[in-house]
């Protein structure tokens, strides 16, 4: 299992009060929060394998030399060295911390990867695990990952980790009448105003689904778009001429990377051990995190006992 990490503290910061708080009063909604997604996502799924799937940049420099506009709405500001700064609430920002020392508490593995975000992470990790893989997150662009034969799924956070989305290869085809491996083309030209990536310009999520299911993949589309005799509409034709800039690089932005070298982290989920459970126990009275904490443990303990796992 492949948590979208950041997607989920974000959905439990904006889902849970912030009157949730530490005894100091600092907020804790966020941490709690994903304590009690992880509780109920191993023991809903019993996975072997547990990975919160960092983003040790959430906007890689390369994908922006591409796309300037990738993600440039969620920036703040850039400080003097170049390094933009997301936009991350305050309360929420002071919580990280907090979330990476619980996490390793728990025993539960942490990957990121230098000048990548958590979808190439997570998209490595599933394309060479070689098991079935369930991947949790609120993100479309993952929906590119899924795969019947190769028993990937999507885990979709919409209505809330309690209400998952299963998604497979034919909910996908069924939601935009595309096959996953055509996902990255059918983003690319609807475009996604939320990484701010612009698509072509009047061409929606039914038109890329129909030139897709008539031309293949984009490669194919643009092949009809520069051969005069193809029957491609003058207006859609004309469409993807002006967008030729764009389309020469956004499929490298939106396509996640499925091979990077990642750090030898061991990933079998668990019963945290004596020292561990210590240093946790200082951590969740500190930050009062009571009995999330508890569901927490109790779902690695399960877990780990049922796979016979040892600790």
């Amino acid at each position: 299992m492949l948590l979208d990490t950041a997607s989920l503290y974000f959905r439990a910061y904006f889902g849970i009060p912030d009157s949730v708080r530490a005894p100091d009063g600092t907020p804790v909604n966020a941490v709690r929060g994903l304590l009690d997604f992880i509780a109920r996502l191993v023991a809903s799924y019993e996975p072997t394998d547990l990975v919160c799937c960092w983003d040790d940049d959430w906007r890689p420099g390369w994908r922006v030399d591409l796309i300037p506009s990738y993600k440039s709405h969620r920036v703040v500001a850039p400080i003097p060295s170049g390094v933009d700064i997301e936009e991350t609430p305050d309360p929420l920002e002071a919580q990280i911390p907090i979330i990476r020392a619980v996490l390793k508490a728990l025993g539960v593995a942490v990957i990121g990867a230098p000048d990548h975000e958590a979808d190439d992470v997570i998209g490595t990790l599933a394309t060479q695990a070689g098991v079935p893989v369930d991947i949790v997150t609120g993100d479309r662009d993952l929906f590119q990952l899924v795969s019947d034969e190769r028993a990937i799924r999507v885990l979709y956070t919409a209505r809330g980790v309690g209400q998952l989305e299963v998604v497979t290869d034919e909910v996908v085809a069924r939601k935009y009448g595309v096959l996953p491996e055509q996902y990255v083309d059918f983003a690319v030209m609807r475009g996604d105003p939320s990484d701010g990536l612009p698509g072509v310009k009047g061409v929606g999520d039914k038109t890329a689904a129909s030139l897709l299911q008539r031309y293949g993949d984009l490669e194919g589309i643009r092949d009809a778009v520069l051969d005069p005799a193809s029957s491609l509409a003058g207006g859609v034709r004309g469409k993807l001429l002006e967008a030729s800039d764009y389309l020469d690089v956004a499929p490298t932005v939106v396509q996640v990377a499925c091979d990077l070298a990642l750090p030898a982290t061991p990933t079998r989920i668990r019963a945290p051990d004596a020292a561990d459970l210590s240093t946790f126990a200082a951590i969740v009275e500190s930050w009062g995190l009571g009995s999330s904490a508890a569901r927490a443990v109790e779902a690695l303990r399960g877990r780990a006992a049922g796979a016979g796992i040892e600790a």
